[in-house]
């Protein structure tokens, strides 16, 4: 009988973000490490009648000039962090004059819609007024930028001509798993043999009136605006709901002999991928955890990896009070109380929730934990809940040597996304 092949292996080669810390996964680090928060008052739009008035934005005039192409006012902030991030990811793989398959390269992000600028809501609000159809195609063709901006699958569109890649080109919506579950669904095409090279990850800017307004009236965003930096309080007793934040972070996944064959450098290998849904309410987490424990578990099985082989988890840790406290019950149902339960910690802490972008960021922290041998606090974890019994590293990074890391989105609507990444070792490249 013919044995079957063993899986393809997947390692990252490049990763480019955007955030309110910086716009280079190295800066971003040394910001972590230093406690910087990204958190402060809300820049974009005048917030001064809003209970919220904080967020983490990132400065578009830090991104260099030209550097995706933008032109003002035409694309949307998350498109330009998509592609800038791209750019660097691209550049950082060592991807600039290498010929490739193109056909056996694809994009799979994760994104949402979101208007080019403020100032299209007053025009996408003319157009839903619109009686007679005649006036909305004037309207178009005086903006014709809008019909971009409301299609997401607009975004691995536009990544995918920037490298005029001609793979799978996939754009994922679920929500706060959005990239995370773009980046599984990645390794899973190079895994499975459809591609040799992904793009993945997540970008996104929610970071306007409609969604500050929405989340605010749903009670899910945090209103200490006297101290902005120390609003995300994931896992801690005092905490009162997440800060909203905006950015991109992409990732280049390759098989490995792809890789070896042109001598790219290799930042990590991804093992495993867990995907589930609660199944239990649009609004509310499920309280027991039990999609949150089915696809941690799922990704470690896919990873062929036992619980205590796990030595950090970067949590999907929102600091709202239901979610953080969800979470924490999860991780120990999965992991047990043993003396090898792993670490973990919280990005969210220094960079508010990215949202669809959030797993895509977090991921890319993740591997730069791996790398460093030091694990990134949890910022702002004064008031230990009881109720969230674990180490989540308080305040302070820590070193440790972790083989194996766990990087966890949990979407609002019970969408669940897991993602295991193994510290790369050159002796293994053969095996």
């Amino acid at each position: 009988m013919k044995q079957p092949l063993p899986p393809r292996r997947v390692v990252v080669t490049g990763m480019g973000v955007v955030t309110s810390l910086g716009n280079d996964p190295e800066i971003l680090w040394q910001a972590l490490l230093a406690g910087r928060s990204g958190v402060s008052e809300i820049r974009q739009f005048d917030s001064r009648a809003f209970p919220v008035r904080i967020g983490s934005e990132v400065d578009l005039a830090a991104l260099p000039a030209g550097a995706n192409g933008a032109a003002p006012g035409r694309e949307s902030r998350s498109l330009r962090f998509g592609l800038h991030a791209l750019d660097r990811a691209w550049e950082a793989a060592g991807l600039d004059g290498i010929p490739l398959n193109r056909r056996r390269a694809g994009v799979c992000v994760g994104a949402s819609t979101s208007p080019a600028e403020e100032g299209d809501l007053a025009i996408q609000l003319e157009l839903a007024t619109q009686d007679d159809p005649r006036q909305s195609l004037a309207i178009f063709r005086r903006h014709p930028h809008l019909l971009a901006g409301v299609d997401i699958a607009s975004v691995s569109t536009r990544l995918s001509d920037r490298r005029q890649l001609g793979g799978v080109s996939m754009t994922v919506q679920t929500a706060c798993a959005s990239a995370t579950q773009a980046a599984g669904e990645a390794f899973a095409l190079i895994r499975a043999g459809r591609a040799d090279l992904m793009i993945t990850g997540g970008t996104d800017s929610m970071m306007s009136v409609l969604s500050v307004a929405g989340f605010t009236l749903l009670g899910a965003l945090s209103q200490r605006r006297d101290d902005p930096a120390r609003a995300s309080r994931p896992f801690d007793a005092r905490r009162d709901g997440f800060v909203l934040g905006e950015g991109a972070g992409i990732l280049v996944f390759e098989e490995l002999g792809h890789a070896l064959a042109r001598g790219a450098p290799i930042l990590a290998e991804v093992i495993g991928y867990g995907s589930s849904s609660d199944g239990y309410r649009f609004t509310d987490v499920h309280p027991e955890g039990r999609g949150a424990i089915a696809c941690m578990r799922a990704a470690l099985a896919n990873a062929g990896i036992r619980p205590d082989q796990v030595g950090y988890v970067n949590a999907h840790g929102t600091s709202t009070v239901q979610n953080d406290r969800v979470e924490a019950l999860a991780i120990q149902e999965v992991f047990g109380r043993g003396a090898r339960r792993p670490p973990v910690s919280s990005s969210k802490s220094q960079l508010g929730h990215l949202v669809c972008a959030a797993g895509g960021v977090e991921l890319v922290v993740t591997v730069l934990a791996l790398r460093a041998g030091i694990l990134p606090p949890t910022l702002n974890l004064d008031y230990p809940d009881p109720e969230c019994d674990w180490d989540f590293v308080p305040n302070e990074p820590r070193r440790a040597e972790v083989e194996v890391a766990l990087s966890n989105s949990f979407g609002f609507g019970g969408q669940n996304g897991t993602v295991v990444v193994r510290r790369w070792d050159p002796a293994t490249a053969a095996a």
